[in-house]
């Protein structure tokens, strides 16, 4: 490619100004909620609604006291979420930051990589293959430059692009230039921006795309139906015990009736609605994103965190994935010719700039057999046949003193089959081609035609008459401890299929190497050509590698898999992975060495491109919809003993102002409740069986039968210790205060145990505790409980909240019939794990 003479592209201050000028190169945006319209978001949800009801109250009775108390305990927890949801907007900016594409471009007069939206118009973008282009631009120079425009202009055939073309034709689309959102296929060139951001084609269609309505995931609907359900359950009985008030109260003034009564329902209906499911969700999705970027997976759609702990299907491609990606010849194989003609044949068919790991092995192979690109590249290319998906092969040709050469090159069967052989010859060097392959090589064929003039030169590679010169053999290593990973995919139940464009032997031969199981069977192209859809659905049940094949190949073998019900993750770098990466459950594109458009079309992004790094995000999924499993388990659990304390008190005839817990109590729990789910179990560490059993059922839902019955087994324990307590100090005793107080005591250091006991499903809590406490910030949390209720039992603080400071035994007495409502659950898991569906 040759570049522009003089001065190429601009300075660092010029391209300062015209940002200036012309603003970022961006389209249409979606700016975030101002922080007025989160509080008004925040403030209609149903608990909050109910809380400054209930303060409203307080003052209208005429006391302000306990009325400041509620709104103070409110704007705590309006705090708390908007603290969280703010941790989490920067959560999110810090991912985005981390997956802005990049180009290269021209600055200073040196080639260097910037963000794409600091381009500006001037700038000269350098174009690879692989490059998904961001701006529009004229072109300055090509070499084999070749765009797909399909997303602007519909038409999937590629384009061939020419510089100072004349482009004053009936096209609207001009072929000496390069549109935004876009990609390069082929070649590469050098690009002057003229439009960015809106201005684009592309940008034009911006608005549009903005405005396009997001899908929630199954996950998100999951939880809403449970807070619509929740919310309908609490509005019944906030019904049934106002009822049951005011029936009980008939002494009291009809005043007085309506607001105690109003306060005793009103107390239920604020215990029953769970309204840190949507904290739960945001906070676990964006904070699990987090640290998968920080594990060198750079999640690019939040949604996708929940479908990784549920993948199935492995689907990836041989080179790069399952090897080092780092050709080097290991053999070659003249076939009746000299070595040196060969080598400068072999050596002729390359780029001499080019990118291809195969061609810089076998130029660096010549390199080191004494012939240097100057005696390879000696004389005049005259034309090229390029590589196409098609004919697996191209061609240089070039004039070489007296006579015009076609140096070829490409996969055996294309070569041989444009080769002057006898069939006696061709079974000879399929032999010699299988037992290559054998060995896990990876094998090109060589030929070469000679000619006197133009006049004979075929017009496609095709119609070319070769002498066939010989084979080169290439080995790209397995990765290091790839035998290993394979096996920890098939401890997790998750099934590897191999998608290459390599011929079946070799890899086969490279499936042997790294342990992978093969039933026996490999799958070409043709012949997934030939399937139906029905066909290639039962073909995937049991074919592990899948050889020759296209990028529609590779879509079409993700679409079956996933019709058979199976989630699918799909790994690449190539330009021809996009179909696919596009249609997998996740995509997953290589951060390194992968093309820009791989990275956009995928979910996830691999930034060491490292196959380990893959189950390890598999494995932090799965983690993650555990914790989330486990915080629904907890929010249900916490939930009842509140709940049921409010509902039995008016059938036990108790006055509403002695319940165990008023609304300013269930505000205080709250408070302890929430950082509990956002924090807590949000860091709790994986379960030590977690990648030794199968993938979750996608079709279980979030709420399963077994989770219910648990939480309800663990709630039900919780009120019983609790309300027991205060109803047998409240009877006994005829003191309310007491007695309250040594029931909520209770809650809170079960509150405590509760997710020490649940923080595993399998493992009893004397072995997790230890890893539990490790973590600086649940040993944090917990602590900031047990000094709040210090605080709020042994300062004036407990006239406010109606409390009474508990002696020395008596808290102790709490601490032991709270540890005992949770702890006896360890019974359970040590006995009875296995038999009950707890999970």
């Amino acid at each position: 490619m040759t570049k522009s003479t003089g001065k190429l592209g601009l300075t660092s201050k010029e391209a300062k100004e015209l940002q200036q000028l012309f603003g970022k190169n961006e389209l249409v945006s979606t700016s975030n909620p101002s922080f007025f319209k989160k509080l008004i978001n925040v403030l209609c949800e149903p608990m909050f609604l109910l809380l400054l009801i209930t303060a409203t109250i307080y003052f209208v009775l005429g006391e302000p006291r306990d009325g400041s108390v509620m709104l103070i305990f409110v704007s705590a927890m309006i705090s708390i979420d908007l603290l969280q949801e703010w941790k989490t907007d920067q959560t999110l900016k810090a991912l985005k930051d981390l997956s802005t594409p990049r180009i290269q471009v021209m600055r200073d007069n040196q080639e260097c990589s910037i963000e794409s939206v600091d381009l500006v118009p001037g700038d000269v973008m350098i174009l690879y293959e692989g490059t998904l282009i961001p701006a529009d631009g004229v072109l300055l120079s090509s070499h084999d430059l070749c765009i797909n425009e399909s997303t602007l202009t519909g038409e999937a055939e590629a384009v061939w692009k020419t510089a100072n073309e004349n482009h004053k034709n009936d096209s609207y689309w001009r072929k000496d230039y390069c549109y935004a959102g876009t990609m390069v296929t082929q070649g590469s060139g050098y690009v002057q921006v003229e439009k960015i951001g809106n201005l684009t084609e592309y940008g034009k269609i911006g608005k549009t795309i903005s405005e396009t309505v997001i899908e929630p995931t199954p996950l998100q609907k999951q939880t809403k139906q449970l807070i619509k359900g929740c919310t309908y359950i609490a509005l019944g009985s906030f019904l049934l015990v106002s009822l049951l008030t005011w029936l009980n109260l008939s002494e009291y003034a009809f005043m007085d009736r309506l607001i105690k009564s109003f306060l005793s329902g009103i107390t239920l209906a604020m215990a029953l609605i769970p309204e840190e499911f949507p904290v739960v969700l945001t906070v676990f999705l964006s904070m699990g994103a987090w640290r998968l970027a920080k594990k060198h997976s750079l999640v690019k759609r939040l949604p996708s965190v929940e479908t990784l702990g549920a993948v199935s299907v492995l689907c990836v491609d041989k080179t790069g994935t399952l090897t080092q990606n780092q050709m080097t010849v290991q053999e070659i194989c003249p076939f009746y010719h000299l070595t040196q003609e060969f080598l400068e044949t072999l050596g002729a068919a390359c780029e001499e700039m080019t990118y291809d790991p195969m061609e810089i092995a076998i130029l660096d192979y010549c390199q080191l057999h004494g012939l240097t690109k100057d005696i390879l590249f000696k004389g005049q290319l005259i034309d090229e046949y390029t590589f196409t998906n098609e004919t697996k092969m191209m061609g240089h040709i070039w004039q070489k003193e007296n006579e015009l050469l076609i140096a070829a090159k490409g996969s055996p069967e294309s070569i041989l089959s444009i080769s002057c052989l006898d069939e006696m010859q061709k079974q000879e060097i399929h032999k010699k081609i299988e037992s290559l392959s054998a060995c896990g090589l990876r094998v090109l064929a060589v030929g070469q035609q000679r000619l006197e003039n133009v006049s004979q030169i075929p017009k496609q590679i095709e119609d070319c008459k070769l002498d066939f010169l010989g084979l080169i053999a290439f080995i790209d290593p397995p990765r290091p401890f790839i035998s290993k990973e394979i096996q920890r995919c098939y401890q997790a139940g998750i099934r590897i299929i191999m998608i290459t464009g390599d011929n079946g032997i070799t890899a086969r031969g490279i499936a042997n190497q790294i342990g992978m199981d093969q039933n026996g069977k490999i799958m070409t192209g043709e012949q997934i050509d030939l399937l139906f859809d029905e066909e290639l659905q039962k073909a995937v049940t049991h074919v592990n590698i899948f050889s020759r094949v296209i990028p529609n190949h590779k879509m079409r073998i993700v679409q079956a898999l996933k019709a058979n019900g199976e989630i699918v993750a799909m790994t690449g770098d190539g330009v021809n992975d996009a179909p696919a990466l596009k249609s997998a459950d996740i995509g997953i594109a290589m951060g390194k060495r992968g093309s820009e458009v791989s990275r956009e079309a995928a979910d996830l992004i691999l930034l060491d491109d490292n196959f380990s790094t893959i189950l390890d995000t598999v494995e932090d999924g799965r983690r993650i919809y555990d914790n989330i499993k486990k915080a629904i388990n907890y929010i249900f659990t916490i939930h009842i003993p509140i709940a049921l304390s409010s509902l039995l008190a008016p059938l036990l005839k108790i006055s509403p102002d002695a319940l165990l817990l008023l609304p300013i109590h269930i505000v205080l729990m709250e408070l302890i409740i929430d950082p509990t789910c956002s924090i807590v179990l949000e860091r709790l560490p994986k379960e030590d069986t977690i990648m030794k059993r199968s993938p979750r059922n996608t079709n279980t839902p979030l709420l399963s039968r077994g989770l219910l019955f648990k939480s309800i087994l663990q709630g039900l324990m919780m009120f019983i210790a609790s309300f027991g307590t205060y109803y047998l100090y409240f009877i006994y005793n005829n003191d309310p205060f007491l007695a309250r107080t040594m029931g909520m005591s209770i809650l809170v250091f079960a509150n405590i145990f509760l997710v020490l006991v649940n923080s595993s499903n399998q493992g009893l809590v004397i072995h997790s505790i230890k890893s539990l406490f490790q973590d600086r910030v649940i040993r944090i949390s917990m602590g900031i409980t047990l000094i709040m209720l210090c605080i709020i039992l042994y300062t004036p603080l407990h006239l406010f909240f109606k409390l009474v400071p508990l002696s020395l035994p008596q808290l102790l007495l709490s601490l032991f019939i709270g540890a005992i409502s949770v702890f006896w659950y360890e019974g359970i898991k040590l006995f009875f794990a296995k038999k009950l569906p707890l999970n």
